[in-house]
């Protein structure tokens, strides 16, 4: 099976207080309702290509909680709980809990100090990248890494470039052999023995893609990103992502899947 081959996916519905989540530019406000549709359009998209989707309710206490990458990782052999690096979204950790346990038998956990958001971590057929970031310090990468030994998967650490949040704001998987990346992510050196397609100028936020068996989604705001991925060969369905975005958030973030 191929590590963007799923059937299955969890999200959560975003709250009134998603308008309240964390975001570096305070002048970009958010709208509910507009994140409401963002939400619900990827919600299609994902059953469209044959994921059973488990949709929890909103959680109006954690304003992040939409974003239910970043408290968890899931494989088809178990899921990890996180403990993201946000003070403010540590509580999504117990909801997601109980979430994980109608569909995992085993759930391995990190502890205290050991933060790690799941925006840091990229899945490839060989290696699972850990980026060390603003919210994923080394204590968590490195225990981290160690669970997923415990589930058969080795994992790698990488410096994630310094003025970009997640590692995955900067990269996705587009097939077994190709990345999208932006530029400083492509300079880094992690992906040797790759292909890299890098992001046009002015499109580099579109490099938080999301393969899904055999379709790409990417945020429709990014025309020319959406051809060359097309140009792969590959098959590419357009969402609107702008109003997530101010959430400084993308594709990835907003569902588990395995």
């Amino acid at each position: 099976m191929r590590v963007f081959d799923f059937s299955h996916a969890i999200v959560r519905q975003p709250g009134h207080s998603v308008v309240q989540g964390l975001r570096e530019n305070r002048d970009a406000a958010p709208s509910f309702e507009k994140v409401s549709k963002e939400h619900g359009a990827y919600v299609a998209a994902l059953r469209a290509v044959g994921l059973d989707v488990d949709v929890l309710p909103a959680l109006e206490v954690l304003p992040d909680s939409v974003f239910v990458e970043d408290p968890a990782l899931v494989f088809p052999q178990g899921a990890i709980l996180l403990r993201p690096g946000a003070p403010s979204r540590l509580g999504e950790r117990e909801h997601m809990r109980g979430a994980l346990k109608r569909h995992f038998d085993r759930i391995l956990e990190l502890q205290d100090g050991e933060d790690v958001d799941g925006g840091d971590v990229l899945v490839t057929p060989e290696t699972i990248f850990i980026g060390l970031s603003k919210r994923t310090n080394r204590t968590g990468a490195e225990a981290l890494r160690t669970k997923l030994r415990e589930l058969g998967r080795e994992a790698r650490i990488a410096e994630t470039p310094s003025a970009i949040l997640h590692f995955k704001t900067a990269s996705s998987l587009l097939s077994e052999d190709t990345v999208l990346v932006t530029r400083a992510m492509a300079d880094s050196g992690f992906f040797a023995g790759f292909k890299t397609l890098l992001t046009p100028d002015g499109e580099e936020a579109a490099a938080n893609a999301l393969r899904v068996n055999d379709t790409v989604f990417v945020g429709e705001c990014y025309p020319r990103t959406i051809e060359l991925i097309r140009r792969q060969g590959l098959n590419v369905v357009a969402l609107p992502v702008s109003e997530v975005a101010k959430l400084d958030a993308g594709l990835s973030c907003m569902s588990l899947r395995w």
